[in-house]
């Protein structure tokens, strides 16, 4: 997640834990997608430690940010590598499930589309020391995605029945809906940003 700390006139090193952390999120990607895509989609060992790599993964999101503000260790790298690795992440693993036929592909595309557009956005605004903060809905839509691209990648369904599809089904759609409503949120926000001052 990313992290804002006011500068204290030192500019802390690029190589540091929690850059170190996103970047381990960003090599972890290519072995997760193998290990997801590796079975064809059977509720084998290689699927349980793809999802298992991911839920991993995507927890660490929380813990360079939480690292970056205690230690004072934000750095202009890590502002760009951060969104960059959880994008990365979280694309790959809804290509995935699209691939293997488990996912809609226009939820994915969606998705993509909207998480791809405004990291696009952010980082040509903070080229231009433009800096639109994450709202809370924002935060509500990153946690309610990593709840349902997990719960999609674990083969619960072999394991305790059917009956944890449509669980699926519903986080996974809340999961869009959030998307697509923190996105219109974004763009709100950033036209308003455009605006002249007044007063």
């Amino acid at each position: 997640m990313s992290a804002e700390v006011q500068s204290s006139g030192s500019h802390p090193s690029n190589w540091n834990a929690p850059n170190t952390i996103t970047v381990a999120r960003i090599l972890l990607t290519p072995l997760c997608v193998w290990l997801v895509l590796a079975g064809g989609g059977s509720p084998d060992a290689s699927r349980w430690w793809g999802a298992a790599l991911f839920i991993i993964a995507i927890s660490t999101d929380w813990v360079d940010g939480f690292l970056a503000r205690r230690n004072n260790q934000v750095t202009d790298l890590g502002k760009l590598l951060d969104p960059i690795a959880d994008k990365l992440l979280t694309g790959a693993a809804l290509v995935c499930l699209s691939i293997l036929a488990e996912l809609p592909w226009w939820v994915t595309v969606i998705i993509l589309i909207r998480e791809w557009g405004i990291t696009v956005d952010r980082l040509i605004r903070a080229g231009g020391h433009v800096v639109i903060a994450a709202a809370w809905l924002g935060k509500i839509k990153t946690f309610m995605q990593a709840i349902a691209i997990s719960l999609a990648l674990l083969p619960l369904a072999s394991v305790w029945g059917s009956w944890v599809e449509p669980i699926n089904t519903v986080t996974m759609s809340l999961a869009c809906a959030l998307t697509i409503l923190s996105g219109l949120d974004y763009v709100r926000t950033a036209l308003g940003s455009t605006k002249p001052a007044r007063g």
